[in-house]
């Protein structure tokens, strides 16, 4: 049994979206896994989200993530092998 409970780290000014309460929280409140952060401000706290997906969608769109490491003669990457061995 623990003496003392582990608390987060945090300063203040320094703001965090939590994924597990959808909330925005200064401190921060809940642990590293279920946040985003930090974020200078409450405002960009608040539209974590939103940057989220933005980033996601610039990085499902950059050729450097899509690797061609064996392409046909049309230049497409191969399909998936039908009879699954390989």
């Amino acid at each position: 049994m623990a003496l003392f409970k582990k608390r987060t780290v945090g300063r203040p000014g320094e703001w965090f979206y939590c994924l597990e309460h959808k909330k925005v929280e200064e401190g921060p409140e809940c642990p590293a896994k279920d946040r985003f952060g930090p974020y200078t401000s409450r405002q960009e706290a608040q539209h974590a989200m939103e940057t989220a997906a933005e980033r996601n969608l610039e990085w499902e769109n950059d050729p450097k993530w899509h690797d061609r490491t064996a392409a046909t003669d049309d230049g497409n990457a191969p399909g998936p092998d039908p009879d699954g061995r390989g």
